[in-house]
């Protein structure tokens, strides 16, 4: 099966603005923009739009947590290889949230899990926190050449760089011409010992 490059709507979705008031509907009811079609490939538009604009259309809608943008995975993963990215249950529902979230610096003793790419503390052992996150190894890092497709592997390229990144790093500790670091605790002499004169 063919690796699929990212799909054209990946970046439009993660850049886009949602939960603005829709110009057309702002009166009714419904009218925040949480939808996104990924065959338009334009802005967010709200319930009442994908009625009248986007019926027969592959449309996805986005909620929120904690003022950011969340997904949920049983929308997504239809479209989208969501592997080795963190996932949460929230009111009942699995998602996963679209980009990176900033978190407060601290110290990171004892955390075993961190996004591979923002650093950001996971709670199960996923390589990225968010979609955006795991989108910047597949366009920034390999030109555009990630897997989103489903798969059993998901991303391949970026774990070949840590491997070769491993290699390198094991000939550079195996290298003779290098001399090995004196030991920490090692004595000193302090010029050159002479022998004590012999008493007359």
């Amino acid at each position: 099966m063919a690796t699929m490059l990212v799909p054209p709507w990946l970046e439009s979705l993660l850049s886009t603005a949602f939960f603005t008031v829709c110009r057309s509907h702002g009166d009714a009811g419904r009218s925040e923009c949480n939808m996104y079609c990924l065959d338009c490939k334009g802005d967010s538009f709200c319930f009442y739009c994908r009625s009248s604009k986007h019926k027969d259309h592959q449309v996805i809608q986005i909620r929120r947590s904690s003022y950011h943008d969340v997904v949920r995975v049983t929308e997504i993963q239809k479209v989208l290889d969501i592997s080795g990215v963190q996932t949460y249950v929230i009111n009942s529902a699995r998602v996963l949230f679209l980009n990176e979230r900033p978190q407060p610096k601290s110290g990171k003793l004892g955390v075993s899990h961190l996004c591979d790419i923002c650093g950001r503390t996971l709670l199960d052992p996923f390589r990225f926190c968010s979609l955006g996150c795991k989108q910047l190894v597949g366009i920034k890092r390999n030109t555009g050449n990630a897997s989103f497709n489903i798969e059993e592997e998901g991303i391949i390229i970026s774990k070949e760089e840590e491997e070769e990144e491993m290699r390198e790093g094991s000939q550079r500790d195996i290298n003779p011409s290098t001399p090995p670091p004196p030991p920490s605790n090692a004595r000193r002499r302090k010029g050159i010992p002479h022998r004590a004169p012999f008493g007359s």
